[in-house]
């Protein structure tokens, strides 16, 4: 079973949480292009290893969490604060566009 730390509230099991969608990608500017919108909100990679994605611990403190996860595996690499940057070395692992 897959289980996250939540840093406010501690492990939990991923059935308090809700899945927020990639965190590898940037959102395009307010003001960008369609195309880049559409793309942003419909297509997406189905990566093979580690990928940074958004849960909400939406049955705890309710706050949005960046985890690094394993996609094959489900090992959970962090789980931090969405609002905290991934750090230089998370970063290289992830694809971050």
């Amino acid at each position: 079973m897959l289980r996250l730390a939540c840093p406010y509230c501690g492990e939990r099991d991923y059935v308090e949480f809700l899945y927020g969608g990639d965190a590898s990608q940037k959102m395009p500017a307010l003001d960008d292009d369609m195309d880049n919108w559409v793309d942003y909100v419909f297509f997406r990679d189905n990566p093979k290893g580690e990928h940074a994605e958004f849960w909400q611990h939406q049955h705890g403190c309710r706050q949005w969490l960046r985890v690094v996860r394993h996609t094959v595996t489900h090992a959970v690499m962090s789980v931090r604060p969405a609002r905290e940057a991934l750090p230089a070395t998370e970063e290289k692992q992830v694809e971050v566009a």
